[in-house]
């Protein structure tokens, strides 16, 4: 079975009666965002030689980490009184992201660096359109939801979906100049829960507001990642462009679709510029 395989009018009714209100998603890398905030005091007393010494040691890890591929960490320069750095890394997995945790807490930079705050995602991919696809395939073979059949049937759609969609899932970090970072939700309120809503409207609304983000392509490139039971918010968000106005008029200009003016919540947002490992001795030491 393939998603785009022709599914007919009343198999797509069948679907949207019976199958499960839950969109198929795909994961891909795992992703830790660490704020830091530099204690300027603390480095100040150190001499000269002792701080080269201490740099050296962090460019030379951070030289490696930075490298592209899909294994790969970037550091930024943040704007504003939320931290002075932010670590980005993308990883295969969790185990992956511990041992980066580590190796840079073994740093003895990492004396002379205070983490503000933290955050622990899945890059993902939702599908949609592909979901009510291939529900209503299923339900047409009588396929029961849940059933073993139906599982398998799933499985095989999304293995021929990650295979296409892989340079999504393990993307490298963009080399962007600037990176945008936020945590976001959907909203559960009394009058209004997203998770509520028919699939077939959710995904109206969806892909509405997904035309929005796919108009700005070419000048910012945008990362989703879940953090349902892994962190405080359900999604986050990295934008990277190297011209930082492209996010306020990207965002501004999603504040008026349905989707944002209605059932978003926003969290914290963090800004930086890119710092590549060799320009780290020039911040800290001026």
């Amino acid at each position: 079975m393939r998603p785009e395989e022709h599914v007919t009018p009343a198999a797509a009714s069948s679907a949207a009666a019976e199958a499960p209100p839950v969109p198929l998603t795909m994961e891909g890398s795992s992703v830790l965002h660490q704020m830091m905030r530099i204690r300027w005091s603390a480095w100040r007393e150190l001499s000269g030689s002792v701080r080269k010494d201490v740099v050296d040691e962090a460019v030379s890890a951070l030289s490696e980490m930075e490298e592209p591929g899909e294994r790969q960490s970037a550091l930024y320069s943040l704007l504003g009184h939320k931290g002075d750095l932010m670590f980005v890394h993308f990883r295969r997995g969790f185990e992956e992201l511990n041992q980066v945790e580590l190796k840079l807490a073994r740093l003895r930079l990492w004396d002379y660096l205070e983490q503000t705050s933290s955050y622990l995602s899945m890059v993902e991919l939702g599908l949609y359109e592909s979901t009510a696809r291939i529900y209503a395939s299923l339900l047409e073979k009588g396929a029961a939801p849940q059933s073993p059949e139906w599982s398998a049937g799933i499985e095989e759609a999304l293995s021929y979906q990650r295979k296409a969609m892989a340079p999504r899932l393990y993307p490298e970090i963009p080399p962007r100049k600037y990176c945008c970072f936020y945590p976001m939700d959907r909203r559960r309120g009394e009058t209004r829960n997203w998770y509520m809503l028919p699939l077939s409207e959710r995904s109206q609304l969806t892909d509405s507001h997904g035309k929005i983000g796919r108009r700005y392509a070419g000048a910012v490139r945008q990362i989703i990642t879940t953090s349902v039971g892994f962190d405080d918010w359900e999604w986050g968000v990295d934008l990277f462009a190297d011209d930082p106005l492209v996010f306020k008029k990207l965002i501004y200009e999603m504040r008026f679709d349905e989707v944002s003016a209605i059932y978003a919540m926003f969290g914290t947002f963090y800004v930086g510029l890119r710092l590549r490992a060799a320009e780290l001795p020039a911040m800290l030491n001026g």
